[in-house]
């Protein structure tokens, strides 16, 4: 019997080492969970610190965003100016494609003729015995109007005389528009030749640089009626002023 107490007692001895054992284990596992527990608790702790900053940043870059969007509709403010300019610049391009492929007009004087200009005939009050010529220049250039017009009465056989006295000083020009007046004494002195005739048109032709014989295209004109003329009448030399013309 003793030796079945001790027995029992050695094993419940054993028993409560064991149980001892176990509890001294499962507190030194406690401690261990509490220990990792303990440091997890500042982990959590460290990481809620830690996401107001992002949060924080994440207001400035809101900012910097909302600043960017300000920044991109700025170059896009800018850009309708850009876009004014390129309007502009296409302007001045058409402009200067415009007078690049447009020419300028050609300014080279030419001789004034039936071509290029409009003669008129009509009768004047004085002098007496006299009709005027009126030349204009209707071309797009100046011209020239050489020394006297070549007349020729209906199919007279030799060109009307030309009054050398009426020399101008200089060469008459015209600009597109302007005119040039030459005067024609139809008869001389009276008895100083063969009686007057009778026309009804007129050859105008007209004297090149060199004076020598006619050039261009001449033309043909209708003379007032009742006009007489002779051997000894004159046309002048073209002039700048009628006035000039009719004092001859």
């Amino acid at each position: 019997m003793r030796s079945n107490r001790i027995r029992t007692t050695a094993l419940a001895a054993t028993a409560l080492l064991a149980a001892l054992s176990l509890t001294a284990c499962g507190s030194e596992n406690g401690t261990s969970e509490s220990a990792k527990a303990g440091a997890a608790a500042p982990a959590a702790h460290q990481a809620v610190k830690q996401s107001p900053p992002p949060a924080a940043t994440a207001a400035p870059e809101e900012k910097t965003t909302g600043t960017g969007t300000g920044t991109g509709s700025t170059p896009e403010a800018t850009a309708t100016p850009s876009a004014r300019s390129d309007g502009k610049n296409t302007t001045g391009s058409t402009k200067r494609t415009g007078s690049g492929s447009t020419t300028q007009p050609d300014r080279t004087p030419v001789t004034c003729d039936g071509g290029n200009s409009r003669t008129a005939v009509t009768t004047v009050s004085r002098p007496l015995n006299h009709l005027l010529l009126t030349l204009t220049n209707t071309g797009d250039r100046p011209c020239y109007a050489y020394y006297a017009p070549g007349l020729r009465f209906d199919d007279a056989q030799a060109a009307f005389p030309v009054l050398d006295d009426s020399q101008p000083q200089a060469v008459v020009t015209l600009d597109p528009g302007q005119s040039a007046y030459a005067a024609i004494g139809l008869t001389g002195e009276p008895g100083a030749g063969p009686a007057p005739r009778k026309a009804t048109h007129l050859q105008v032709h007209f004297s090149g640089r060199s004076g020598e014989g006619s050039t261009g295209t001449p033309v043909t004109l209708t003379l007032p009626s009742d006009t007489y003329w002779d051997d000894n009448g004159f046309v002048t030399y073209w002039q700048t002023e009628m006035a000039d013309a009719l004092t001859y």
